[in-house]
């Protein structure tokens, strides 16, 4: 992973990357949950980065949701869950 995303350290579940920002409530909840869940999981907040790692963060998130919306969690370079789905996430990592 780039050295901007910060890790957190849970049960491998594959490849977990979370978009979010930093002020957003949602992805604040989308992390507590996944900190519950105990999953391994790469997270960024992109409104603190700059520059190109802030340009690629965004383009990750517009591939996935065709336009930036936050949170945007990404399982596996496979499969989005956009925004908070408390329900999606836990059929998921559960």
């Amino acid at each position: 992973m780039e050295d901007y995303f910060k890790h957190k350290e849970g049960k491998d579940r594959g490849k977990v990357v979370l978009y979010a920002l930093s002020t957003c409530l949602w992805c604040g909840k989308t992390k507590k949950l996944l900190n519950e869940l105990n999953v391994d999981y790469y997270y960024a907040d992109v409104d603190l980065l700059t520059g190109e790692a802030h340009d690629a963060c965004r383009d990750e998130v517009v591939r996935w949701k065709k336009q930036a919306a936050y949170p945007c969690l990404v399982i596996n370079d496979e499969k989005c869950i956009p925004f908070f789905d408390e329900e999606a996430i836990r059929k998921e990592f559960g």
